[in-house]
C-alpha cells in the first residue's frame, strides 16, 4: 500500500514542484507588472469578487429554498442546480450562448430591448464565472442550513420576527463559518475559470482575458509570463486550501 501511495503523492505533487522551481523569480515582480499580466490580475479580481457577490445575493435564498423547502420536485431542482458542478466548462460556455448570446431565447430580447450584449464582454465573463462558482456557494450553505437547529428560528418567528428578521438575525450568525466557507470557495472558483469564460466571453486583453485566459495565450509567446501567472493561481488556491482546513471547516468534511 505504501509504494502506489508514494506514487501517488509523487504524481499530484511533482507538477507542483516543477512550477515552484521553474519560476522565474528574479524577474516575477517586472513580469507581474507588464501592462497585459496586470491587466489580466485587475480584471480577475474584479470579475471573481463580482460573481461571488451576485452568488451571495443568488445563492443563499437558493440554498435556504432546498434546505428548508419540502415542495415536490426538490431533489430534482437540487440535481439541476448543482449539475454544474460536474458539467464540463466548455460544454457551461456553449449553453450560456445558447441562452444569452445574440440570437439566444433570451439574450435576444436583452439585446433587442435594453441594448444589453453579454457574450464578448466584461460582464459576460461574471455571468460565466457566477455559472461555475454559484453551486459551491449553494451547496456549502445549503448543507450548514440542513445541520443547523431551526428551533431558534422558530422561537424567533413566535416572537414576531419576520423571516428576514430571523435570518439576519439568527439564521446567518448560526452558519456564518459556512457562508465564509463557500463564498471563499465560490471566488477561488471564479478565479480559476477557463472554459465557459472562453467560449462564452472570448479571450480579449483587457476586457475578457482573466489570468486562466492569460497563462493559455502566454505560453505560446511568453513561457515566463504564463509561469509567473500560474504561480499566482497555485498561491491562491493553497491559501483557499489551507484556510478552509485550518480555520472554518474543523467540523466539516475538510477535517
Amino acid at each position: 500500500m505504501i509504494g502506489p501511495a508514494v506514487v501517488g503523492v509523487a504524481f499530484l505533487v511533482l507538477p507542483l514542484v516543477g512550477l515552484v522551481l521553474r519560476t522565474p523569480w528574479r524577474s516575477l515582480g517586472s513580469i507581474l507588472a507588464t501592462a497585459d499580466v496586470a491587466a489580466a490580475l485587475r480584471l480577475s479580481l474584479l470579475t471573481a469578487t463580482t460573481a461571488t457577490v451576485v452568488s451571495f445575493v443568488l445563492g443563499v435564498p437558493l440554498a435556504w429554498l432546498l434546505a428548508r423547502s419540502a415542495w415536490p420536485g426538490m431533489a430534482v431542482l437540487r440535481a439541476l442546480v448543482t449539475l454544474p458542478l460536474v458539467l464540463p466548462p466548455v460544454v457551461g460556455g456553449v449553453a450560456l450562448l445558447l441562452v444569452f448570446g445574440r440570437v439566444g431565447f433570451v439574450g435576444q430580447y436583452l439585446d433587442h430591448w435594453f441594448g444589453i450584449t453579454l457574450p464578448f464582454s466584461t460582464a459576460g465573463v461574471i455571468v460565466a464565472e457566477t455559472f461555475v462558482a454559484m453551486p459551491f456557494l449553494v451547496v456549502t450553505v445549503e448543507g450548514a442550513l440542513r445541520s443547523a437547529s431551526q428551533g431558534y428560528d422558530e422561537a424567533a418567528a413566535t416572537l414576531g420576527a419576520t423571516r428576514i428578521t430571523v435570518f439576519r438575525r439568527v439564521t446567518a450568525p448560526l452558519i456564518g463559518p459556512s457562508l465564509l466557507a463557500g463564498g471563499v470557495l465560490c471566488w477561488a472558483r471564479a478565479v480559476g475559470e477557463f472554459g465557459a469564460t472562453i467560449v462564452f466571453a472570448g479571450n480579449f486583453p483587457g476586457r475578457t482575458q482573466t489570468m486562466p485566459l492569460a497563462v493559455y495565450l502566454a505560453l505560446e509567446s511568453d513561457p515566463d509570463a504564463a509561469i509567473a501567472l500560474s504561480l499566482v493561481l497555485l498561491v491562491v488556491s493553497v491559501a483557499v486550501l489551507v484556510g478552509l482546513r485550518d480555520r472554518w471547516l474543523h467540523s466539516g468534511p475538510f477535517r
